[in-house]
């Protein structure tokens, strides 16, 4: 079975985090993994269009009923009807979760996440999280490009 890596990101998304996003698609799709994310705009379309430019296979787990405004490069769209709860598929059908810039939406992606507590956890750009002294929340690796995104998934050598 493929390696599935969740790539979680807003919709409104800086010119980095697009950029991040493209280039992490790519990357990913190349390693053979299979990209999920939650097929839309911003980030998601990014990562979307990314991989799929390199021959891999996205999917999007959409938050409406029907695929309409789905990305148009998703592989395969799956309409939820959930709403906002189809965050917790998103990331629970990652053997990585790889969050891109930050949102509201980006950063319950996140910690869901981390409080399943079973993949590894990149975030790339975006907010910093701290606890109530001051001090960055553990767990969580931070990197500064896509590739080095992925090298702190542990998923390849």
């Amino acid at each position: 079975m493929a390696v599935q890596v969740s790539v979680c990101g807003p919709r409104d998304c800086t010119e980095d985090d697009r950029r991040h996003a493209r280039e992490l698609g790519r990357l990913l799709a190349e390693r053979g993994a299979v990209v999920i994310c939650g097929g839309y705009t911003g980030v998601m379309a990014e990562v979307a269009a990314g991989a799929r430019a390199a021959g891999g296979t996205v999917v999007g787990i959409l938050s409406r009923a029907d695929r309409e405004g789905a990305n148009p490069d998703l592989t395969i769209a799956i309409p939820t009807g959930v709403g906002e709860a189809r965050n917790n598929i998103i990331v629970n059908s990652g053997d990585a979760v790889i969050v891109v810039g930050g949102s509201w939406g980006t950063l319950s992606e996140l910690a869901l996440a981390m409080r399943r507590g079973r993949a590894p956890v990149v975030q790339l750009g975006g907010w910093r999280l701290h606890d109530q002294d001051g001090n960055p929340v553990p767990g969580i690796r931070h990197a500064t490009t896509p590739e080095e995104a992925i090298r702190r998934t542990g998923l390849w050598s």
